[in-house]
Formats: structure tokens, sequence, C-alpha cells
């Protein structure tokens, strides 16, 4: 018994190098899907980036706000220690 089980995995081995040996490869289901979607209505230009009055806009705000919140958490640790250190003398 154990002498065909050593024969079954090294026919599966065979055929796994075999498989990835092969000259041609299938694509996946999902390659395919798109290939035969993008061939009938093939899909517009998209740029590598994001719209610059986009971003600036975004990262202004959120720069603004990120900077009130982390000087607030600081200011609030700095009144807090010394109000611990008050109370300690």
């Amino acid at each position: 018994m154990q002498e065909r089980h050593e024969h079954d995995d090294q026919e599966r081995e065979f055929d796994l190098r075999w498989a990835d040996d092969a000259e041609h490869k299938e694509p996946s289901a999902r390659a395919r899907m798109l290939a035969a979607r993008w061939k009938e209505n093939p899909p517009g230009p998209v740029p590598f980036r994001a719209e610059p009055d986009h971003v600036a806009r975004r990262q202004r705000r959120s720069g603004w706000v990120s900077t009130a919140i982390v000087l607030g958490c600081v200011a609030g640790v700095i009144v807090l220690l010394g109000y611990i250190n008050f109370r300690t003398y």
C-alpha cells in the first residue's frame, strides 16, 4: 500500500512540473471575462493620479484639522502633567 501512495505522489509531482513548465498558460476566468467585455466596450483612459484640485483641497483641509488635533492633544497632556505636578507639592 505504501508503494502505491509513493507512486501517486511521484505522478502528481510530475503533473505539477509539467503544468508549470507549459509554454501557454490559460488566463483566469476574470481575465477572460474582462477581455470579452473590453472587446465590445473598451475602457476609457484613466489618469495615474487623481485630479490635482481634488487632492489639494482634501490635503489642505485635513492638514489643518490634523495639526489642530495634535497640538490640542499636546497642550492637554502638558496641562494634565502640570496639574498632577502641582497637586503633588
